[in-house]
Order: C-alpha cells, then structure tokens, then sequence
C-alpha cells in the first residue's frame, strides 16, 4: 500500500544526498511563498471592483516585480552552485571499483587489493525470491562496501549507454562506452540501498538493478578475504 512517505525523496546515507534533500527543500520553501504570493495578488485583483489604474501601470511596480525575481533566483542560485561543486569534488578514495554496464546486468571488479575480486550481479527473478525480497531490486551478488570510508566508482559500459544510479546516495552517473567516468561517495551509515539503470538501455531496461550493502570495516575484510580464498 502506498504511503505519504513514498511521494518523499528517500533517507540520505551519505552527506552528499543530505545536502541534495536540504536543496530541495530550501527551493520547494521559496516556490511555495512565490505560489502563494502570486496567487493573492490574483485574487485581490479578479474580485476587486476598484482597481488602481497606478498599479498596473506605474513605474514603481515594474521596478518591483524586475528586482523581486533578480534576488529570488540568486537565493536559489547560489545554494545550487555549491552543491555543483560539492558533487564534482574529487576526495582522496580509500577504495576503487570499477563498474561495468552490460546488456542487462552490472559487473564489478575490486582493483585494490593483491587478489582482484570480480562479479556480475543479475537481478533475481520473481519465482526464485525469496518471501523477504524486493520485485525487480533483488540482485544474486551484492555490491559489499564499508562504511564511513571515501569511496570511489569508476563506470563505463560494454555495449550501449547505461545510467548507474543509487538515490539513497545521491548518485546518478552515465556509463558511456569507450568512456571511463567516475564518482566520489562517503556512506555513513550502514544499509542495504537500492538503486536501478536510469538510461533506456533495450528491452531488459527495467531488470538490471543495483543493490549495495554498507557494513562495517571489520566485516567487509572477513568478505573479502573469503572472497579471496575462494
């Protein structure tokens, strides 16, 4: 059953998507009082008989309704413009892994360590999901990363454009072949989040999801070395 909740951007795991929410709700507020601003002077003006002949053509309110807007945007603007920086900014990553689009699944490769780490992650079918899982967002092979360690993706695809998107991140990049494109992350919290390809790939568009699942340092070298060892 669909809830308020669902018409809501999800809950932020890393600073990036808290700053993304605090944006939108900063602009949501200004469109708001724009909304309502607008719509009384409307109103005042349809359901008034005596309507002052200076308020439609006089000088000072043309000036008004010029500057207003000037210094609206520019609230808007300038919020905008560092969240641009914020998301472009290039951090010192502790981890790299590389992203590959396919038609229609991710791979993975851990490049970090002494033994490469290599996957495909495909989405689980309905008739072989378990009760407890997710319709199209379920994967076989999850993507493990630890939390509260700068992270960062490099994507590119092997075949046709893909899109490799987590919202719960603040993530959206395009995976364009022969192009190797890269993204920065900080996850602080730990979680399983869902993300899907947001760029109409072929027919199997809608079945290649992402998961990734943010753990502990601890437990994400117990993964890797019994990743390694197998």
């Amino acid at each position: 059953m669909a809830t308020w909740s669902d018409l809501n951007l999800q809950n932020s795991a890393t600073p990036l998507m808290e700053q993304l929410i605090f944006f939108h709700d900063h602009a949501l507020m200004i469109l708001l009082i724009i909304t309502v601003l607008v719509a009384y002077i409307m109103g005042s003006l349809f359901f008034n008989k005596f309507t002052h002949r200076f308020l439609l053509e006089g000088q000072t309110i043309e000036v008004i309704w010029t500057i207003l807007p000037a210094v609206t945007l520019v609230f808007i603007a300038l919020p905008s413009l560092r969240l641009l920086y914020l998301l472009d900014e290039s951090m010192d990553p502790m981890i790299t892994i590389k992203t590959v689009g396919h038609q229609w699944y991710w791979s993975y490769e851990y490049t970090d360590f002494t033994t490469s780490c290599e996957f495909d992650s495909y989405m689980i079918p309905y008739h072989e999901m378990p009760e407890t899982g997710f319709r199209l967002l379920d994967v076989d092979n999850r993507t493990i990363l630890p939390v509260n360690t700068q992270i960062r993706m490099l994507i590119t695809a092997a075949d046709v454009l893909h899109s490799w998107t987590v919202p719960a991140l603040g993530v959206k990049v395009d995976a364009t072949p022969g192009r190797l494109n890269q993204i920065n992350f900080f996850m602080n919290r730990p979680g399983i989040f869902y993300g899907q390809c947001s760029e109409i790939c072929g027919a199997n568009h809608s079945f290649m999801p992402i998961v990734i699942e943010s753990i502990n340092t601890k437990t994400f070298i117990k993964w890797m070395l019994n990743w390694t060892n197998t």
